[in-house]
Order: C-alpha cells, then sequence, then structure tokens
C-alpha cells in the first residue's frame, strides 16, 4: 500500500521577519517606488518565491510591513496606558510615548514617514489602524465631552497637537540627535496649549 503524505508549507518566523527587516530598509534607503520584491529578496537573503508564499505581491507585501509597523507604534504609544488618569495625563503620556517610540524605533517612523508620503494609503482601506488607535481618539473625545480640549474634530485636534511634536522630533533625527527632556517638555505644553479648550 502506498502512503501518500501531504507536506504544508510551515511558516519561517526567521524568513518572515527577514523580509520584513529587508522591506523597511530598502524603502527607507530608494523610496518605494523604487524598491521591488526582487531586491527585496536579496537584501533578505531569500528567493522571490519565498516571498510570494506570504505576499501577493508588492503593494501587499507594502500594506502588511505598513501595518506591523503601525501596531508596532500603538504597543508602544499605549504602554501603561490608564483610562483612569486625567485626560491631560493621558494627553502627556502618549506625547512621551511617541517621542521615545521615534527615537527608538527610528527606522520604522521613517519608513511610515515613506509610505504616508505616497499614493499607497489612498488605496487601501486603513480602518484596522484607526482601531489599533482607539484609546488615544477616545481620549480625544472625552476631552471634548468634559470641554477640556476644543470642540473641533478629533483628526484637527490630533494634527494640531501631536503631529508638530512628530515634526519636531524628525528634525532631530536628521540631525542625529535627540529631543532632550527640556525641549520635550516645552512642547507637551504647546501642544496642550493649542488644543486646550
Amino acid at each position: 500500500m502506498i502512503a501518500y503524505y501531504c507536506f504544508m508549507r510551515h511558516r519561517d518566523d526567521n524568513k518572515v521577519e527577514a523580509i520584513f527587516d529587508a522591506t523597511i530598509q530598502l524603502v527607507n534607503e530608494i523610496g518605494f517606488a523604487e524598491t521591488s520584491i526582487s531586491k527585496i529578496a536579496k537584501k533578505a537573503n531569500v528567493s522571490a518565491a519565498t516571498i510570494y508564499i506570504y505576499h501577493e505581491n508588492k503593494e501587499d507585501l507594502l500594506l502588511k510591513t505598513y501595518l506591523k509597523v503601525k501596531g508596532k507604534m500603538s504597543k508602544s504609544m499605549l504602554q501603561g496606558f490608564d483610562d483612569t488618569r486625567s485626560v491631560k495625563e493621558r494627553f502627556e503620556s502618549i506625547i512621551r510615548k511617541y517621542v521615545e517610540f521615534i527615537h527608538t524605533h527610528k527606522d520604522y517612523f521613517l519608513f511610515l514617514e515613506q509610505i504616508m508620503n505616497s499614493p499607497l494609503p489612498q488605496k487601501w482601506c486603513l480602518d484596522e489602524t484607526a482601531s489599533l488607535f482607539h484609546p488615544i481618539f477616545e481620549m480625544f473625545e472625552t476631552g471634548k465631552k468634559q470641554n477640556i480640549l476644543k470642540a473641533e474634530d478629533v483628526d484637527m485636534l490630533i494634527v494640531y497637537s501631536i503631529l508638530p511634536v512628530a515634526e519636531l522630533a524628525k528634525s532631530h533625527l536628521k540631525n542625529g540627535t535627540r529631543l532632550g527632556n527640556r525641549e520635550l517638555e516645552a512642547a507637551i505644553v504647546m501642544s496642550w496649549d493649542a488644543v486646550k479648550a
């Protein structure tokens, strides 16, 4: 009697991580347009066929890499997040954690910048990323309800409070420096002042 065995290809986490790292490095080095599956495969030291086991195409690879990085950013920003604390305390904690993420994970941050400045996000349904940051949106909504924060759209509140700090941290990255404590404290005060009622 002949026995037939069906061998399923197991997920190789080391290869998946190598592809993830190579994608981020290449996008940061040469931009998303110049990054190709073959270049990623070469940098990750895997075959292009291996990449197609986990991803449909380049856009799928970039989307999954983007979602994974956003997940890491969310986890970092919400570490120790306590919704019983005041809106201002939560606000300050989020900004501190965001700046720490930018400094600690420079490559991730720069990758997100590259992707967000490309046409790709317009094609993607990014509802999944919004859910990752739900506690932050909820904090802003709570602040509005309590008349602590301006009664404006949450996206606008984020643009005027969190994004300027990111730009400040990014300018330090370009210079190879870190945002100092004194400068960070001043930035937090200015960000709070921009959105408080």
